[in-house]
């Protein structure tokens, strides 16, 4: 084994996983129906838990979403994510101790919606181009450049990995730290009426003076009026929508009409790509523990 090639290797370990497994149908056709019987129970309590307790859904979520990867980081010896993810780590949890702090500094909602609009940004562009790379490799133009097909698709999966995982965990934390702050600035809460009286003179979002009138420019910064006529500042309310992933008014919680706000056609692709990542949660944060369930399940029964 030692004098054959990688792939010669490989195929000779395929060939005895094949030999090895050969007469097992029957095993293997229960095997897939556990794995089918077990993803649709999960889906079913995932689905109940979310509705009736998506606090504690969303949490938990948020948790495994920042744990799992790190687990098979270290386990693969992925060194590169292991640092980008510490550095994102560090960032976030300072930002997040900002958010969560009583009394609420005035700059902190802006300082958080700029931290996350960016990784955001990121996010996207990085996902587009690992998208792009996978493209180019399935149609064979990486021969255009000398780059062999193997390591093209390596570097596109691992952009396009790196783009949906902390775009993922980005929008989590946003969400979360959105509710924090609104709550602690009073002119939003998750149930019942909000603390505070809002006037026209003031942006529920972050708690600030608004400058300018409405769609009018201005040197401090542009307003954006909703359907139910409460006035925000621009950024803010955007980063409320699609950072914060918040699809009402943060005062009446009227919904908002997201083709309204973001009329450019260039904006919209923003908006589903964060549906996009909402989807993708659920493969990333609780597809490893369904297999391991599966696989669970199947050491009980004495499958192999």
């Amino acid at each position: 084994m030692s004098d054959l090639s990688p792939e010669e290797q490989w195929r000779v370990e395929h060939a005895r996983m094949h030999a090895k497994h050969r007469g097992h149908e029957a095993m293997h056709a229960e095997m897939v129906l556990i794995l089918i019987a077990t993803l649709v129970v999960a889906q079913l309590l995932l689905v109940q838990w979310k509705q009736r307790h998506p606090r504690s859904y969303n949490m938990v979520t948020l948790f495994q979403m920042w744990v799992v990867p790190l687990y098979f980081t270290v386990k693969l010896h992925w060194w590169r994510f292991l640092v980008i993810w510490i550095f994102f780590s560090a960032v976030t949890a300072f930002i997040t101790f900002r958010a969560t702090r009583k009394p609420l500094v005035q700059t902190t909602p802006r300082l958080v919606y700029k931290w996350f609009l960016l990784i955001y940004k990121i996010s996207y562009a990085t996902g587009i181009v690992g998208y792009m790379a996978v493209m180019f490799t399935l149609f064979g133009l990486n021969l255009l450049f000398k780059i062999k097909p193997e390591d093209a698709m390596d570097f596109g999966i691992s952009l396009l990995f790196y783009g949906l995982y902390y775009g993922v965990l980005e929008r989590d934390f946003a969400e979360m730290c959105a509710d924090y702050m609104a709550s602690t600035i009073g002119f939003y809460s998750e149930s019942g009426m909000p603390t505070k009286h809002l006037s026209d003179s003031v942006c529920a979002v972050c708690g600030q003076q608004i400058f300018v009138d409405v769609n009018e420019e201005g040197i401090i910064e542009n307003t954006y009026r909703l359907s139910c006529n409460h006035v925000f500042h621009e950024f803010c309310i955007r980063g409320w929508c699609i950072v914060g992933k918040k699809q009402t008014c943060p005062y009446c919680k009227e919904k908002v009409d997201l083709k309204r706000m973001f009329s450019n056609p260039w904006e919209r692709p923003h908006v589903m790509y964060g549906q996009l990542l909402d989807w993708l949660r659920y493969l990333v944060a609780w597809q490893p523990v369904i297999i391991g369930l599966v696989q669970g399940i199947s050491y009980i029964l004495g499958l192999e």
